[in-house]
Parts: structure tokens; C-alpha cells; sequence
């Protein structure tokens, strides 16, 4: 049965990898992952937007990627040891800190698709969740942090489990079961979709039997992150079912109609 995450919107899918940060918004500094970026997605017509999330000081569950500030600010200190305050701050002139509660309650229309970083987000994001989980896709490298924020959100009281992508491990059984032709029923329970890279170094990670095996199950194949237009459209007339793009706008035009 298809999620309800998939309901009633466009397919092929185009994810807005961290938001979109157009030419006007990085002339002004806006940062992935801020109400800036989001709010552009958003008005570019993206229906999916890609976030990620980690844990501050005071507990509360902030969209940022990376798991310290080193990259955007050069300072080498975790999320973790920052409090909410203070990260709000630094974000201020970049478009705008959110919490998860945050950007559901500011998009209230968005379908997100969130990577939970760390094991510390699953309990938190349980009763943030609870009321979204129709148009919230959950995802992690680690299947340990994605199964873990499933249980918190049905424990929460969901009425239905959010959507959930395969982490590593997953995927590269199924890439395994896939090339050997046997069946991926128990490895893609509860999976409603594959994220994955086209390659990882000199692995081809997606083939045409993996996107079989994938929807021999009723589960789609999402491939990031593609801001080519032409690799686009050459993805989806493989079969993939939608493109995570930092250029959610070029995708949003090059896959219409």
C-alpha cells in the first residue's frame, strides 16, 4: 500500500536538497537548511523538502547537517555543545535557524524528508512528529536511528508510521539480493523508498535490477544528489522515481509534464 507521504503529488518526485538557495538568496548569504532556503523551495513549486537534523544543548531537534559548526563558521564545536540560543543567532543574518516543530508549523503544506543524524534526535522527535506522520519521511545512514525515531513516533501515539527510506545497511543487502536474483521481501519490510547515490566511488549502486527488486515491492528509488538537468531526465527514463536536487527549481522544470 503507498504511503500516504506519496499521495497525491507529483511523480516524479523532486526533493529540495536542504531547501533551494537560488542566485538572489546566495548573494545575501542564505545557508541550506533555513527558513530561507525552505520558503524559496517552497515557492519554486517543490513539494518534498530534504532537511536534516541534530540534537542542541537544551535538547531541541534544529535542522543542520553537519554534526559541528566548523564548515559554515570555522568553529569546531559540536551541535551538541551549542545552545539553542546561540545557534539561532549565528543563523540569524542566514536565513533563519529552525527546529523540526518549527518547520512543520511553517510549511504546514511541505512533505519532509528527514535525515536523523543522530541517535539522540529518535526519542525527541517522537512527539514531534506524531501529528505529521502522514508528510514526513524518515531516513539515516544508520537504520538504528531511523527505526528508533518509527518506535518513538507510533509510541508518541501516530495514528500511522511516518515514511521511511533504507539506510546503508539496506541498501547494500539489496544490492546484494538484487544482482543474485533472490527475493528482498525481508530486507525492504517496512521501507517505502531507496535514497541512494547512482555511484559510491567505483560501485554502481543503482541498476536496473535494483530498481526492479524495488518495485517488485512496492518501494521507490530516489537517487541524490543530481542538479544536471540531463542526468535528470536520463534517471527517470531508467525507471527512478524521483531526483534530490541542491536545484529543486531546474528539476522541478526539466521533469514537468
Amino acid at each position: 500500500m503507498t504511503h500516504p507521504y506519496f499521495e497525491k503529488a507529483r511523480h516524479p518526485r523532486v526533493l529540495a536538497h536542504r531547501g533551494l538557495i537560488t542566485a538572489a538568496g546566495e548573494d545575501s548569504g542564505v545557508w541550506e537548511n533555513s527558513a530561507a532556503a525552505f520558503a524559496a523551495a517552497h515557492a519554486a513549486g517543490a513539494e518534498y523538502i530534504e532537511t536534516d537534523c541534530q540534537v542542541t544543548a537544551d535538547g531541541d531537534v534544529v535542522l543542520f547537517h553537519d554534526s559541528t559548526l566548523q564548515r559554515l563558521v570555522g568553529d569546531p564545536r559540536s551541535v551538541s555543545d551549542v545552545r539553542t540560543r546561540e545557534l539561532a543567532a549565528i543563523f540569524a543574518d542566514h536565513g533563519g535557524l529552525l527546529t523540526v516543530a518549527e518547520a512543520l508549523a511553517s510549511f504546514p503544506t511541505a512533505r519532509f524528508n528527514i535525515d536523523v543524524k543522530t541517535l539522540d534526535a529518535a526519542e525527541p522527535l517522537g512527539p514531534i512528529l506524531v501529528d505529521h506522520a502522514q508528510r514526513v519521511l524518515v531516513t539515516s545512514f544508520s537504520d538504528a536511528n531511523r527505526r528508533a525515531t518509527i518506535a518513538a513516533t507510533l509510541r508518541a501515539g501516530a495514528a500511522v508510521r511516518p515514511a521511511t527510506s533504507g539506510g546503508s545497511r539496506t541498501i547494500a543487502a539489496l544490492r546484494a539480493l538484487s544482482s543474485l536474483r533472490l527475493s528482498p521481501a525481508r530486507v525492504l519490510r517496512d521501507v517505502d523508498a531507496l535514497q541512494i547515490p547512482e555511484r559510491h566511488g567505483v560501485v554502481k549502486v543503482l541498476t536496473p535490477a535494483l530498481i526492479r527488486a524495488a518495485h517488485a515491492h512496492g518501494v521507490e528509488v530516489h537517487v541524490w544528489t543530481v542538479n544536471d538537468p540531463d542526468d535528470m531526465r536520463r534517471l527517470i527514463a531508467s525507471g527512478v522515481d524521483g531526483v534530490v536536487s541542491d536545484r529543486a527549481d531546474l528539476a522541478l522544470a526539466a521533469l514537468a509534464g
